[in-house]
């Protein structure tokens, strides 16, 4: 009976403690789940938290891209010759100051030009004898002048042999390939000419048909006896140092240093643009000036370096090189104003060349605020 009575309590601690055992595995159980389910809010709020990190680091990207004004820039041509432009955009100075520049190049003055009147670019980038042009044609919105670039002229003549002691004189009786007339190229050609008592319409033979992009090439393919066949071609950079190292032209004259100081290229914009857009010229003046101020202080080398990309298809040492020839003809200006002598000069060289019939007031096409501007708050 004793026996029956130990095995009965026995059994009933055997109960309990199964009991007791199930129950704490259901504690342990509902512990983990809630364990598991604390980690799956923190991890939740975690990844809330980093998700809604980047999107803040996104929206602000955003917000930044679009303060940047767009701004059209059409070039009359892409060369060496306008480096601190390209240093400008290479450096981010344009972005510094607010501008998502697009850069168009018209491949002419008067596709330039066109491309500015009709709306297509909102600055444009030329010789300064376009903007004279239209005013006279009677636009209504014409161009206005706020900065100019170079100073001298950007191109060289090119002879067929090397020529040790050049004089202009030995340009008499021979075929030239030139610019299209009425460009800034031909006319400081034609300057040049007549400041060497040269008569560019009897004492030789310059083509006026073949546009100046084309010239380089015009030259190195023809062949002598055909037609078309030049002794001479007025050439740009960088087909002036390609035909060099091609051995098919030689480098005789800089027309930059035989014509002196000329307004050659600057920056205009409609009149219109002026009343809307004061800031935005503004500050794309500031970006120009910085581009200025880097070519002014720094090597050929380094120029070269950081304009580079704007031309792939050209190694570094020849860029270097043409670089190092505009610098030691003082092509580029230190400042952006567009002085009143250099536009009465630019004005005397149409009237000379006969494109021009009357003269137009200086401050009509003309507004140095801006370069002023520039300066003063550097």
């Amino acid at each position: 009976m004793q026996k029956s009575t130990n095995d009965k309590n026995q059994h009933m601690v055997n109960e309990k403690f199964i009991l007791w055992e199930v129950l704490m595995k259901k504690k342990l159980l509902s512990l983990l789940l809630a364990s598991a389910m604390v980690v799956s809010m923190v991890c939740a709020c975690g990844s809330d938290k980093s998700s809604e990190l980047s999107q803040t680091v996104k929206d602000t990207k955003e917000t930044e891209e679009k303060k940047l004004v767009s701004v059209t820039l059409n070039e009359v041509a892409h060369s060496i010759f306008y480096a601190p432009m390209y240093v400008a955009i290479e450096k981010g100075y344009f972005e510094e100051e607010g501008i998502d520049l697009d850069l168009v190049t018209g491949y002419g003055a008067d596709k330039t030009m066109t491309a500015l009147l009709t709306g297509e670019a909102d600055i444009g980038f030329m010789g300064s004898e376009a903007s004279i042009y239209t005013y006279l044609q009677g636009a209504k919105d014409y161009a206005i002048n706020f900065a100019q670039l170079t100073q001298r002229a950007g191109n060289f003549l090119i002879s067929r042999e090397p020529i040790d002691d050049f004089s202009w004189d030995m340009l008499k009786g021979h075929y030239v390939l030139g610019g299209r007339k009425g460009g800034m190229p031909q006319m400081v050609f034609e300057y040049i000419l007549k400041k060497n008592n040269i008569n560019p319409d009897t004492d030789l033979t310059i083509d006026t048909s073949i546009d100046f992009g084309s010239t380089a090439a015009a030259f190195a393919g023809a062949k002598k006896g055909e037609a078309g066949y030049a002794d001479f071609t007025v050439e740009f950079e960088p087909h002036a140092t390609s035909l060099e190292a091609q051995q098919t032209g030689y480098i005789v004259a800089s027309l930059g240093t035989d014509s002196g100081y000329v307004p050659y290229t600057a920056f205009c914009a409609r009149k219109s643009y002026y009343a809307d857009h004061a800031d935005t010229l503004q500050h794309f003046t500031n970006a120009l000036q910085k581009g200025m101020d880097y070519t002014a202080t720094h090597s050929a080398q380094e120029i070269a370096s950081i304009i580079q990309p704007q031309f792939k298809e050209t190694d570094l040492d020849t860029i270097t090189t043409i670089v190092t020839r505009y610098q030691c003809q003082d092509t580029w200006k230190t400042d952006l104003i567009f002085e009143q002598s250099s536009f009465e000069l630019l004005e005397n060289i149409l009237m000379e060349a006969g494109e021009l019939d009357s003269f137009v007031p200086y401050n009509e096409l003309v507004d140095t605020s801006y370069a002023q501007k520039a300066i003063a708050d550097k």
